[in-house]
């Protein structure tokens, strides 16, 4: 049975500019993807509890505070815990190419940074996940 990608949304830690996650997460459900936005100010934990509870296949993290190199890993190492190590994490915002680089050998899938076609993340995000929808 086909069913939708579902991608969790999240705008962690004390940043609270999140226009681009929004536009994002327009461009992702305008796509067919369902989305769920978390809102401002979530925890690696609240991150991680929604993407289990709304059994989501990605998370996108939108982080503009500099803080990625610390909240990233902790969402990669609270996933792994709780079993759910095949959630595809993808990272978007001001990420300088060595953390980018860094944070893809810690197991993120993909870093976007300002810039860059929506189209291209959701292309990634339909070939990676090509899997649940068909």
């Amino acid at each position: 049975m086909a069913g939708k990608i579902r991608v969790v949304i999240a705008k962690p830690g004390l940043d609270g500019h999140d226009r681009g996650a929004k536009i994002i997460a327009r461009a992702l459900r305008d796509a067919g993807m369902e989305v769920i936005y978390t809102g401002l100010h979530q925890t690696p934990q609240q991150i991680v509890e929604t993407a289990i509870q709304e059994d989501a296949h990605a998370i996108g993290v939108s982080i503009l505070s500099g803080a990625h190199m610390t909240l990233v890993p902790k969402i990669m190492e609270l996933l792994e815990a709780e079993g759910a190590g095949d959630v595809l994490v993808v990272v978007g915002g001001t990420i300088p190419k060595d953390d980018a680089a860094a944070l893809r050998e810690r197991g993120v899938g993909a870093v976007y940074t300002p810039g860059q076609p929506v189209a291209e993340i959701v292309t990634f995000l339909n070939e990676k996940l090509a899997h649940v929808a068909s």
